[in-house]
């Protein structure tokens, strides 16, 4: 694409979290806009265009009726799991090359996720999945800090989310699906584990369902052999009743050859640095990151609604370069393959070699 071109988005689905799509989009993402919307859901459609002055002709309740009337350069698609497959095959099978950003997860199995990845290449489009974990400001602040501290292969991990947050309350459906902590929020915990640690090749699994008035699993805990080596645990709960909850932050512990870091709570980073083999004393640096500001982020959805922008922009950036993203389709089949393998380690009792 050329440098001075606006890239031409139709977005996908203008259910619960569309705002924080539709805000990024419309106030923060540069290189890009959003022209056009579609939903299945007629009066979800008119909510959501009017909230963000789309026009109504521009707005359709048939994915094909706006593939064929817009000349788009990507979708971003913003619908629940089982729609993805679906959606992404129809958006290839347009005779224009229309690129694909995607929510997580994947898709409600490996093979249909495959099956996603497949139809972007035979078309030769970008397949990106929006995987924002990795995107919070304090996640690229560790990442940039482990990086320059040059603290040596990590051999050990923890990566944990423990909360005892209502997401009931806005997300219903999340109480009634058969799977659900570790599709829902532990392929999120997954990605940040391979972020940090490369990939893994196997993984053992322990799931509970707790609260008795929802069908799935609402806490687990997963240990991952690391491709390189390395340990890392991986737990997740939304049954934990803590003296302060921290929803929705995501605390990590990495342990090097040569040092330590930590993002502890509220943001807060830890990095040790090994002193000399004589025995010197370690350098400890501390910081704090601050979340960026906005009209429209606040309260306990801030931390999340502040990765949205970064992951966008990071999309449009690589359409423009032509590199491939972070999450890119076949990057984030590592990350869904993962989470699929783990149910079926705590089905099976064993751990579980991936391929």
């Amino acid at each position: 694409f050329e440098v001075e071109m606006t890239l031409r988005g139709g977005l996908i689905g203008c259910g619960y979290f569309s705002r924080n799509h539709l805000n990024s989009w419309t106030k923060h993402v540069e290189g890009a806009e959003i022209t056009c919307l579609c939903d299945s859901n007629p009066a979800q459609l008119k909510a959501c265009a009017a909230e963000f002055s789309i026009p109504e002709t521009k707005c359709y309740t048939s994915i094909k009726a706006m593939l064929d009337a817009e000349e788009l350069d990507f979708c971003d698609v913003v619908t629940q799991p089982a729609s993805h497959k679906p959606i992404v095959l129809e958006i290839c099978s347009h005779s224009r090359k229309v690129h694909v950003m995607c929510q997580k997860p994947m898709a409600p199995s490996v093979a249909d996720a495959q099956a996603m990845v497949d139809a972007c290449k035979t078309k030769g489009v970008t397949l990106m999945i929006h995987e924002n974990f990795r995107w919070q400001p304090a996640m690229r602040a560790l990442k940039d800090a482990v990086d320059k501290a040059d603290l040596g292969d990590i051999f050990w991990g923890r990566v944990t989310f423990r909360s005892g947050f209502d997401v009931y309350r806005d997300q219903p459906y999340l109480a009634t699906d058969d799977r659900f902590i570790i599709y829902d929020l532990g392929v999120h915990a997954l990605d940040v584990a391979r972020f940090f640690m490369g990939d893994a090749e196997s993984v053992f699994c322990r799931k509970q369902r707790v609260n008795p008035r929802i069908k799935g699993e609402d806490c687990a805990t997963m240990l991952l052999g690391m491709k390189s080596g390395g340990t890392c645990v991986v737990d997740v709960s939304y049954a934990s009743r803590l003296e302060h909850e921290h929803f929705p932050q995501t605390l990590i512990q990495l342990e090097a050859e040569r040092g330590s870091c930590r993002l502890d709570k509220d943001y807060c980073l830890t990095i040790v640095e090994a002193g000399d083999e004589g025995g010197g004393e370690p350098k400890v640096t501390k910081s704090t990151v601050k979340l960026p500001e906005a009209d429209w982020m606040s309260g306990l959805g801030h931390l999340i609604q502040a990765s949205v922008p970064p992951t966008l922009q990071h999309f449009v950036d690589c359409l423009r370069s032509g590199a491939e993203p972070e999450t890119s389709g076949d990057d984030n089949l590592k990350t869904f393959s993962l989470t699929m393998a783990a149910y079926d380690s705590a089905e099976a009792g064993a751990p579980v070699n991936l391929a």
